[in-house]
């Protein structure tokens, strides 16, 4: 299935774009479902998949919904362990959904969309309105850590000793971990899997939508690093309401300037490998597929063009006195300054953070066997430079 994930900053008109392109999805012959936390006028304001058009539906997220509902769930499964601390059950209308409840329903929905009830229905295009940048990329890195944390706190290997949960619990005095327990947590972790495999999937593009501008110009370029580092790519970059090149009006015609100025800087940093489509300030707020199509924006292909190398690769480079080669770890950061980097080296794993960005990258076999020797940050691309440890490393006789 063909993936876009449309996100840009904020009050950017995200959420149009999604719309529009959407809709030039399924105008092409694109079988296409759109989701949005936001309602979108003249669309369905439904939860579960409902016609725009001929090829098009829409589904709305309900996030206080999907809280209540997973709540619910929970308490039922816990109902032992409650009644024992003596615990008051919550009814569904007294339940109000917490921080961080939007961004586990969208996860959710997008299972639901990917491999779960909703993908008997066939989509060829699924479209998805993501939260502003930088929230989006947290986001989407999400499922990766949540699945790392469940396997820290809930390892499956501790599983095998579950007879011995009875004997524990007597000598320990409090009850031991259900078998519910470990159960919910792979079930949890096999929905994350699947949605991290579709954010990672070749036919998964990111398409940004951004109002010509020096605010949202610093967003972008810092967005260009946020994008390298969890290995994602963008299709598009919308240039959402472009005022016409002339006007008599000098207010007018300075903001029409500017932004020229702004569009000029994105054509040469972005293109070729990203388009950059002008969509025109329509002066009014768009109602319904019809003012959505005045946009013209331009559907996703069909397929992707692939990734032409691993953006993650290592470089090996001999002594110069004979000696153990050095090996030299890479990644493409276009846009990182060097004062917003920042490398934690934690067992077998690198702490990467780039501005307001974060990844855990676990380190390959052979350089889990060296010591972090020094890093730089060169023509955008960051290289972390490790020697082999003597008390790791394989002996050659």
């Amino acid at each position: 299935m063909r993936t876009v994930l449309v996100t840009g900053p904020g009050g950017a008109g995200r959420t149009t774009v999604a719309a529009a392109s959407a809709l030039a999805a399924a105008e092409g012959g694109s079988r296409t479902l759109l989701i949005s936390a936001e309602a979108i006028p003249g669309f369905p304001d439904g939860t579960a998949p409902t016609e725009v058009t001929e090829g098009l539906d829409h589904a709305r997220i309900d996030s206080g919904e999907h809280f209540r509902a997973e709540l619910t769930e929970l308490q039922k499964r816990a109902s032992g362990v409650l009644d024992l601390l003596g615990a008051g059950r919550l009814e569904g209308e007294e339940i109000t959904e917490l921080p961080g409840s939007p961004q586990l329903a969208l996860l959710h929905t997008l299972h639901r969309a990917a491999v779960g009830d909703w993908s008997a229905r066939g989509y060829d295009t699924l479209v998805v309105d993501l939260p502003p940048l930088p929230d989006a990329l947290a986001l989407l890195a999400l499922p990766g850590q949540l699945r790392r944390y469940l396997r820290r706190l809930l390892p499956a290997e501790r599983q095998a000793a579950r007879a011995l949960r009875p004997v524990l619990a007597q000598l320990a005095g409090v009850p031991m971990p259900a078998q519910w327990l470990y159960e919910a947590a792979a079930r949890k972790d096999t929905e994350l899997a699947a949605v991290q495999a579709l954010i990672e999937d070749d036919a998964t593009t990111l398409r940004l939508v951004a109002e010509p501008g020096p605010t949202a110009e610093d967003t972008l370029r810092a967005a260009r690093a946020g994008l390298a580092l969890h290995g994602l790519r963008a299709d598009l970059l919308v240039a959402s309401r472009v005022l016409p090149r002339h006007s008599c009006d000098p207010f007018f015609a300075g903001l029409a300037a500017q932004q020229e100025k702004c569009l000029d800087h994105w054509h040469q940093e972005w293109a070729p490998d990203v388009p950059v489509h002008e969509a025109a300030h329509q002066g009014r707020e768009l109602q319904g597929p019809a003012d959505l199509a005045e946009l013209e924006v331009p559907a996703p292909d069909a397929r992707p063009a692939g990734r032409a190398e691993d953006p993650w690769w290592i470089e090996e480079a001999p002594d110069a006195e004979g000696g153990t080669a050095t090996l030299t770890w890479c990644l493409p950061l276009p846009g990182a300054a060097k004062e917003d980097l920042r490398l934690v080296r934690r067992g077998d794993e690198l702490l990467l953070t780039v501005g307001p960005f974060h990844r855990i990258a676990r380190l390959a076999s052979a350089l889990r066997r060296c010591t972090v020797s020094g890093a730089a940050l060169t023509g955008g691309v960051l290289r972390v430079r490790f020697t082999p440890d003597p008390e790791l490393w394989p002996r050659t006789s």
